[in-house]
């Protein structure tokens, strides 16, 4: 059985994230949909946050030090899909990486209506930005007429 590590307990200078494969997960998740967390963790490094009980400023501190020292081969995101907290953890994500100036590879995962997703680096920078989404929504109805 995989140990819980907590984000924010863990060091950032750990053996257990030093070029591995990290997952940072909602701490939910294992509870909501166990079979799929065990898969997307399996062989992986996994760490669970809430962001609900975490401001996502020291989250994403903590997620560019992670980068920035252990130097992870992989950081693969995965929360629970609709949670405005959990939309959070993908975009500090995004920022941790764009700050660092390091090229990490991440991996965006949601799970809605217990299917597993995969959402692009792109998709989690347009969540940002409303005017951006609107202006998508209305071209996408205008081309539906």
């Amino acid at each position: 059985m995989q140990r819980k590590l907590g984000l924010m307990a863990t060091s950032a200078t750990s053996l257990l994230l030093k070029g591995k494969d990290v997952v940072i997960y909602s701490k939910c998740l294992p509870i909501e949909h166990p079979s799929i967390f065990k898969d997307v963790t399996r062989g992986k490094t996994a760490l669970y946050v809430c962001m609900s009980e975490e401001h996502l400023d020291k989250v994403g501190f903590k997620i560019a030090t992670i980068m920035a020292y252990a130097e992870p081969s992989s950081i693969t995101i995965l929360t629970m899909d609709g949670s405005p907290h959990c939309t959070q953890l993908h975009t500090i994500a995004e920022q941790a990486r764009r700050i660092t100036g390091i090229d990490a590879k991440i991996v965006h995962l949601v799970v809605e209506k217990g299917a597993l997703v995969e959402i692009s680096s792109q998709a989690v920078y347009l969540s940002r930005h409303l005017s951006k989404i609107d202006a998508l929504l209305r071209d996408y109805a205008k081309k539906s007429l």
